[in-house]
């Protein structure tokens, strides 16, 4: 009997429970949202405020200890060394490249895998666009140093033109981060143009307009905010890169490699070039706010 009771005073709190959180939908999304909320609280944007109160601190000369006293003096030097300002430069430069590589591939790729191949071709296409995803971020790297080397790949395919390979350097890191992250920007755009009505295409070939002016005024203003959101991982992910430049880069220098270069003998001063691409990327989503790319992501 005692155990009935506890029984049927359990269900009765539940259903009570139950019922105060179904009148009260506030509540219940608060407290859906709290745990990942607090997560992201705690653990991201908690290291993000350690990051920057880091780059305040400064470094001994001699120990190479870290002295907990607040200065400027890192960014100072960031700002006024010319090879921290031509590292920086260089990375934001890499990062749009890729992105623009990015984007004039994805777009005819997307056209073809959402618009012309058979309907029955294109969950493969899709499929196969994503398989890259599913190696070893460094098997691929690894791969492009093979290719791009010496009597590499490259070099036998361009040797009947009379040409070779780009070899170690800069084009090779532009060219080994856009492999990488192309599916970023074809997966967004396939989707918008998947989704664009046909009758808007019959209505502007039936106005009279060519494929290049339906292309201009039709598919490509709404084209345009998925292309924003791709660039949002192509441009993230090419500015914090830093292991792609180490292998396939040679001698370039990305603002990636001076911060695990600085972390061991120089913590305040790599928190500060850490922050760089915090704000880099944070002024980016700014700029790209208005384009509606952010509901696309």
């Amino acid at each position: 009997m005692t155990t009935e009771v506890t029984t049927a005073a359990g269900r009765g709190t539940v259903r009570r429970l139950a019922g105060t959180l179904h009148r009260r939908p506030r509540l219940r999304l608060t407290l859906l949202l709290t745990a990942p909320l607090l997560w992201l609280a705690v653990l991201y944007l908690g290291s993000l405020a350690v990051l920057f109160v880091s780059a305040f601190w400064t470094t001994d000369s001699f120990t190479s200890q870290v002295v907990k006293v607040w200065s400027t003096d890192n960014f100072h030097e960031l700002f006024t060394t010319p090879v921290f300002r031509q590292v920086i430069l260089r990375s934001v430069g890499v990062a749009l490249a890729v992105t623009a590589l990015c984007a004039l591939i994805a777009f005819p790729v997307a056209f073809y895998t959402a618009r012309v191949a058979r309907p029955r071709l294109r969950p493969l296409l899709v499929v196969a666009i994503l398989t890259p995803l599913w190696a070893s971020y460094l098997v691929k790297v690894y791969a492009w140093r093979l290719i791009l080397s010496e009597g590499g790949l490259a070099d036998w395919m361009l040797a009947p033109f009379g040409l070779g390979g780009p070899g170690f350097g800069l084009p090779a890191t532009v060219l080994t981060l856009t492999y990488l992250w192309l599916p970023y920007m074809i997966l967004p755009i396939h989707t918008a143009l998947e989704q664009l009505p046909a009758n808007l295409l019959d209505a502007s070939a039936d106005l009279g307009a060519r494929a290049g002016r339906t292309f201009r005024s039709v598919v490509l203003p709404m084209v345009l905010p998925s292309v924003a959101a791709g660039s949002v991982f192509t441009f993230s992910l090419s500015l914090g890169d830093y292991i792609t430049v180490q292998i396939v880069g040679g001698k370039t220098q990305l603002i990636g490699n001076l911060v695990y270069s600085n972390i061991e003998l120089n913590l305040p001063m790599a928190a500060a070039l850490g922050t760089v691409p915090v704000v880099v990327i944070v002024v980016y989503l700014l700029a790209i706010r208005r384009t509606g790319a952010l509901n696309s992501l």
